[in-house]
This record gives C-alpha cells, structure tokens and sequence, in this order.
C-alpha cells in the first residue's frame, strides 16, 4: 500500500474542515500507520477510530485534528495529554510544542508508544504511567492539556495544572456519548467553548469514572 499517497489524501479531506495549517503539516508528517495495529495499517489513513488492543482505541483523524487545532499551540508551550494511547495524538503534539508529558494507564501502552515515538526520533516526549491522581503534577502548570478518554465532568485536578490563559480540550458526558469542551482557563470564570458531539473511551480515576 502506498502510505504516503493515502496520507496525502487524508490531509486534503481534513483540510475542507480544519484550517489550522500547522496541525494539518504535522499530521502529514508524521506515519500513522506506525501507530496501529500490524493487521490494520491498511486502514490508518481512513478517517475513522482503530482500536489498538486492551479496549482502547487511536481517534478519529479529524477529531485528533480538530482537538489539536482548538489547543491554538505556536511551539513554545509544554502540553499535557491524558491517555498516551499508541502515541500518535504525542508526536502531533511534540511537532507543534516545546515539550510534551504523556500519561497512560496501561502499561502495555506505555511501553509501545514509547518504542514507537523512540524509533521516530522524539526527544521532547515524555511518557508516564498514570498515577492515581489524574494528569501529571511533578510538572505542572501547564499550557495545555488534552484529554483523549471522556470524563463525566471537568476534572479539577487538571484545571489546577492548567496556567491561567491555559487550554484544555476533554471530552465530558457519559460513558457512551460526550460532548467536546474547550476550556479557557480565567482567573474568575473559565471560557467552555462546545466543539460538538463525539465519543471517547472512559476516563478512569480519581474525579472521573471508577473501573468497573
């Protein structure tokens, strides 16, 4: 299969609906199909979500791409994800920001991503396993943050690691459907922003939903 033929027309398809042309450069850079599964990689540039194995799965490219754009990153800012996944939501990240922590509940994830992200070339990722509390505090604030599982609220643990003027993108409903939240961080009252209906994999832990 010619990967970089169905990159490019990936990028083209997005680009009818995303106008950040930094966000649309760094996807075409970066091989997606290095990120799903060995049986799949005929489908990594389809724009629909893969799993990759343990019940989780690589997004959508356009929602990946619309969460980036909403993060408005000029590459000088150090960004949160939440929900490592295979690393490919990372490595758009570190192509757009100064540095990137990672973190991931399993470790079989963990481990992946990192080989993969090492074999790219990443110097500015880092990759954490998840600890209870959510996000990363050893290293924050931070100016971002992007939360790739849904929460049934806006967890407070990661609006205290955001900076104020700070963005987060996380998708917030049930389980099963949620709607996509840019929050702007504000001294007072924070600005939510709805960017529409979507549907992630549970955010699990402390301030959002227990394992069942």
């Amino acid at each position: 299969m010619d990967f970089t033929a169905a990159r490019a027309r990936l990028i083209r398809q997005l680009s009818t609906e995303i106008s950040d042309e930094l966000v649309l450069a760094a996807m075409a850079r970066i091989p997606r199909e290095r990120f799903v599964s060995p049986g799949e990689q005929q489908l990594a540039y389809e724009d629909t979500p893969l799993s990759i194995g343990l019940g989780q799965t690589i997004s959508q490219p356009f929602i990946i791409a619309l969460m980036t754009e909403a993060l408005a990153l000029t590459g000088n800012e150090k960004v949160l994800e939440i929900g490592t996944g295979s690393g490919y939501q990372a490595a758009i990240l570190a192509e757009l920001a100064h540095r990137v922590i990672t973190t991931e509940r399993h470790l079989q994830l963990v481990k992946s991503a990192q080989k993969v992200l090492d074999s790219l070339g990443y110097t500015n990722i880092e990759v954490h396993l998840a600890e209870e509390t959510l996000g990363w505090p050893e290293e924050a604030p931070y100016d971002a943050i992007i939360v790739t599982a849904a929460a049934p609220r806006v967890p407070a643990d990661l609006l205290a690691q955001l900076i104020v003027g700070g963005r987060m993108v996380i998708p917030v409903g049930s389980r099963y459907t949620q709607e996509l939240y840019k929050i702007t961080k504000r001294q007072r009252k924070n600005i939510v922003q709805n960017l529409g209906g979507c549907r992630f994999v549970p955010l699990i832990g402390k301030d959002a939903w227990e394992k069942t």
